[in-house]
């Protein structure tokens, strides 16, 4: 190789090293790292803004550990759960706020998203009514040991979600 080839190999290692010093850093991973249920019931409303979820980084995660083992516990010494931990009643829980909530009349032109934490449903997304909303609210509460409903849901496509949004 010439010594002219050369230096113009090293020029454009060198520009190219400075340009991936130069992007942003990577915003840091995000994962279910509870393996929290999370699921659409439906998807009437396209524009509607996807919800954040239950998607953690890795420093959020070892933030929350301590209070969830807390909470979890919390809950058998106060007598309010059978089970030591109240985060275990969430997965065979989705399934039952799924079907009540497929039921409701109107959740077809919803979209919908659930997250279920310590036996607390959060129901976020964009209905077509208020009255869809009192609908959705109350059948989720309907399911035998669900102890909270928070109904994080907005009427329409417009304005800011009263929820956290994926992707921000």
């Amino acid at each position: 190789m010439s010594r002219g080839a050369a230096f113009m190999c090293m020029s454009l290692l060198l520009l190219a090293a400075q340009n991936v010093a130069a992007q942003e850093p990577a915003a840091p991973l995000k994962q279910n790292w509870f393996d929290d249920p999370f699921f659409q019931v439906s998807a009437g409303l396209p524009a509607c803004a996807m919800p954040e979820g239950p998607f953690y980084t890795a420093e959020e995660r070892r933030a929350q550990t301590h209070s969830r083992l807390e909470r979890g516990t919390s809950c058998w010494l106060a007598g309010q759960c059978t089970d030591s931990n109240a985060y275990r009643y969430d997965k065979p829980l989705a399934p039952k706020v799924r079907a009540a909530l497929s039921a409701v009349p109107g959740v077809q032109k919803a979209s919908v998203w659930v997250m279920i934490q310590r036996r607390w449903v959060y129901l976020q997304g964009c209905v077509p009514s208020a009255a869809v909303a009192r609908k959705l609210e109350r059948a989720a509460r309907a399911v035998p040991d669900v102890e909270t409903v928070v109904a994080d849901l907005m009427v329409g496509t417009r304005g800011k979600p009263p929820y956290p949004v994926a992707g921000r």
